[in-house]
């Protein structure tokens, strides 16, 4: 006797779509393909998706929260110092930026009519989340938006060589180093 299918959740199809965007961009957010990995028909998408837009926005939905809102959380929840929480900040994403090929290939697709509004929102959101840190700790509003900016730069930066040539980054204790020394630039 075969054993009955457990019924699949809009969210794990966004999830799936978004490791579909990790590993093939957004072009690799396809139905069948979905569905065979996660085991499942085309009869359940329709169940919980009108159409691909649609899982690409649930998608979308799923990486701001999990790569924005939960981030942001955690780092409020762990420290209540400005410049500590932005050290965390950035070592947590510095820490994934070396695994983050979503992010990467969001950023590509960023001129889709889909993509574009909600990877420049997340943008937006970090930048003043960024901003606000850099007042917390005492910065005039100017200066701390220049280094809103800046800050969010560097994490591109780093993304992008992580992602297309993670060679150039240093690993184990000289990363902490290099985290250091971003820090003390920054906060200087």
């Amino acid at each position: 006797m075969a054993e009955p299918r457990t019924r699949l959740s809009a969210e794990s199809w966004a999830t799936a779509a978004l490791d579909a965007i990790g590993e093939g961009g957004l072009a690799a957010v396809a139905v069948e393909p979905i569905a065979a990995r996660l085991g499942a028909t085309k009869g359940s998408f329709y169940w919980h998706f009108a159409n691909r837009d649609a899982l690409v926005a649930a998608a979308l939905a799923r990486w701001e929260e999990r790569h924005t809102g939960r981030v942001i959380a955690e780092v409020e929840a762990a420290a209540s110092d400005p410049a500590r929480r932005l050290r965390l900040l950035f070592a947590a994403v510095t820490g994934h930026a070396r695994a983050d090929a979503i992010e990467l290939a969001l950023l590509a697709a960023a001129d889709h009519p889909l993509v574009g509004p909600v990877v420049e929102r997340v943008a937006r959101r970090r930048i003043d989340y960024l901003v606000g840190l850099f007042s917390a700790i005492g910065f005039p509003a100017a200066e701390a938006k220049r280094r809103g900016l800046w800050a969010y730069s560097t994490y591109l930066g780093n993304l992008q060589l992580a992602g297309r040539m993670p060679g150039l980054l240093p690993g184990g204790r000289a990363a902490d180093r290099y985290l250091d020394s971003i820090m003390d630039t920054m906060l200087s």
